[in-house]
């Protein structure tokens, strides 16, 4: 009976946003209350996974889409689906297909499209427009909104219907270091990282000529980049007063000869080399810093950078892989079931295990095995920071120049023409 209450309260603090200290062997309340219940529009009502069982006649046909190096991870879940109800014959086929090339490929025919599929979060409003998602306006077995971080969520939103099912958080950047150069409350602050760094003569390296991580100066500084409404022009406020000011703190940075801009490929070189202290990368980065640093490996969120005389937190892009169903499907209650079991809690700490994909999922993402995971939690700790990618295509060419100028040492007096050149390319008109 205790573990039972414990289970409840845990719930209702996760619904609250402020779940904590959950083991990796728990189970959640929403998980417990399996086939038992429905919401609709956030009421609930009971037995519908029972009346859908009740009402199938026949087999069950689906065609499911999943990565390559995912499809045994795939294929056991799934299996795992139709033990969970044998009352009902399935045929679920499974196809590799990238995340990344999910879009171009369901575009093509989108009735004929698989029924449920993974994608990449930045393909979502293409997806919606074109009538190839499903919107999440029904839930089986668990409620997807507030068991999913906030992030996820909004990635997986599209003029305030829920249109997808987040499946991993951890497509982003952070901070990894070296621990035996900084401590913890060093790292909060780029302003002593630099001082430390300097006196260790190391560097600290970070792909300034990169629109992904350049955004993260001017983002944190309060600065606007958005997608207009028409999902492939840009708008951009970088060129204002306090844009001036965010460029000046960047080539600060530089000044110092500690802070310098390297892309992925250079850090996979220099870092074993021992010149790098601390780079701003992403999970794909992991192995090779702990490699170099051995138990001295650490990360964090990003730290805070100095514009104007006031510290700003640095943010980030975040990304997500989503499931989404085909509102084609003939078996759509189905589809949306099984979607909601590759992605429930269970599934998402799996996932973590096998291929090491931060959760989405809250309860998850707060479980023993993954807090003791330092990389995914900085990840998980730089979420707050974080938006969702949502940008047109001219917005890349553009920032990688920006970055670049910034980098090598701008003349503050030629600042505003400079910004103003970027932004008026980043905000062209797409035919």
């Amino acid at each position: 009976m205790k573990k039972k209450l414990l289970a409840i309260v845990l719930s209702a603090v996760m619904v609250a946003g402020c779940l904590t200290g959950c083991s990796n062997g728990a189970k959640s309340e929403n998980q417990k209350n399996k086939d038992k219940s429905e919401s609709v529009n956030g009421e609930y009502a009971e037995n519908t996974v029972e009346n859908l069982i009740a009402t199938t006649d026949g087999k069950v046909t689906l065609n499911v889409w999943a990565s390559e190096e995912d499809q045994n991870l795939t294929e056991n879940l799934i299996e795992s689906f139709k033990a969970e109800y044998p009352e009902i014959t399935f045929d679920i086929k499974l196809s590799a297909e990238s995340e990344a090339d999910a879009r171009g490929d369901v575009l093509v025919d989108v009735e004929a499209g698989p029924d449920v599929y993974t994608f990449a979060d930045d393909q979502i409003n293409e997806l919606v427009q074109a009538g190839a998602l499903k919107e999440i306006d029904t839930t089986y077995t668990y409620d997807v909104k507030n068991s999913n971080v906030a992030g996820s969520i909004d990635a997986a939103t599209v003029d305030d219907k829920l249109y997808a099912y987040p499946m991993t958080a951890d497509n982003g950047y952070f901070l990894l270091y070296d621990s035996s150069g900084f401590s913890e409350k060093d790292v909060q602050s780029m302003d002593t990282m630099i001082k430390k760094a300097k006196a260790a003569n190391k560097k600290i390296a970070m792909d300034v000529s990169n629109g992904w991580y350049i955004y993260s100066f001017f983002q944190g500084a309060g600065l606007e980049l958005s997608l207009n409404d028409d999902g492939i022009s840009n708008s951009c406020t970088w060129n204002d007063k306090d844009g001036i000011d965010v460029a000046e703190a960047i080539i600060d940075l530089f000044d110092s000869g500690v802070f310098v801009d390297l892309s992925d490929e250079d850090q996979v070189i220099q870092i074993p080399e021992g010149n790098i202290c601390a780079v701003i990368n992403g999970t794909w980065r992991a192995e090779t810093a702990q490699d170099a640093w051995g138990k001295n490996y650490a990360a964090t969120k990003l730290p805070t950078f100095t514009v104007a005389g006031e510290q700003k937190q640095m943010s980030s892009y975040s990304g997500y892989k989503l499931i989404g169903v085909n509102p084609y499907s003939k078996y759509i209650g189905w589809s949306m079931l099984l979607a909601e079991f590759l992605t429930n809690y269970d599934s998402q700490v799996i996932r973590y295990e096998k291929r090491g994909f931060g959760p989405a999922n809250i309860e998850a993402a707060n479980s023993d095995i993954v807090l003791a995971d330092p990389t995914i939690s900085a990840l998980a700790a730089q979420a707050e920071f974080a938006t969702p990618q949502r940008v047109g295509s001219n917005y890349w060419a553009s920032a990688e120049k920006l970055g670049k100028i910034l980098a090598d040492g701008a003349s503050s007096e030629n600042l505003q023409e400079i910004l103003n050149t970027a932004v008026e390319e980043i905000t062209a008109p797409v035919e």
